[in-house]
């Protein structure tokens, strides 16, 4: 008895991490679709197929919802596997050559942007609009995104390669604009850019804006 009891919990809960997800998954649909602030706990419980107070229960908030949404969004799963650490990133920071570590780097951003583009895009414009939860989470995600170019410029130091002369923090802060989402919605959806035209043009903007001349371009590949 002991045995079947030890099962019953494990499946009880695997039920109940498919369900969080799926919750969460309908939340971001319709956040991207209607907006944060008229997206109703409610319309969210109806389309994932469980009551209003099972969200509640399991999120607290619809402001905790939209960040355990986007959290999800910007991996791609919800495996407890920090984003640094995954493969895709483990092998993007053994790139030797500094050109091809940006363009690697422009390639990433554009995979985490169509995953969470859309969604980002309604956060940046409720911030703008003064909704307290996404001026919070805004913030939150901009000094996430900061962290993560410091990593890539600490990443070109250690391969002696950023332009002589250019602080660290200047660097940093050039990245961080480039793989923004506005200038990804800008190109993409303004604009009409592919997701290719994209992707190669900031990975070399990228590149102009902290290599020196000589290094901005990644070698050819062999014959």
């Amino acid at each position: 008895m002991a045995e079947r009891r030890r099962y019953d919990t494990s499946s009880r809960e695997h039920q109940a991490a498919l369900t969080r997800r799926q919750i969460a998954r309908v939340a971001v649909a319709q956040f991207v679709e209607r907006g944060y602030a008229t997206t109703s706990v409610a319309s969210i419980a109806r389309a994932a197929g469980v009551s209003a107070q099972t969200v509640y229960n399991g999120f607290g908030t619809k402001a905790a919802l939209l960040k355990e949404g986007y959290d999800l969004a910007l991996a791609g799963d919800d495996a407890d596997v920090p984003l640094a650490e995954r493969p895709e990133v483990r092998a993007l920071y053994a790139e030797p050559e500094p050109a091809a570590f940006l363009h690697g780097y422009a390639r990433l951003g554009r995979a985490l942007l169509d995953r969470m583009g859309a969604l980002a895009v309604q956060i940046g414009a409720g911030a703008l609009a003064g909704d307290p939860d996404l001026v919070e989470l805004r913030a939150t995600t901009d000094q996430e995104r900061l962290v993560g170019t410091g990593m890539v410029v600490r990443r070109l130091v250690e391969l002696g390669a950023l332009s002589p002369g250019l602080d660290q923090d200047v660097a940093r802060d050039r990245l961080w604009a480039l793989n923004s989402t506005e200038l990804w919605h800008l190109l993409t959806v303004t604009r009409g850019w592919s997701g290719e035209q994209y992707e190669q043009w900031v990975g070399q903007a990228m590149c102009d804006a902290v290599l020196p001349v000589e290094r901005r371009e990644p070698p050819a590949p062999p014959v």
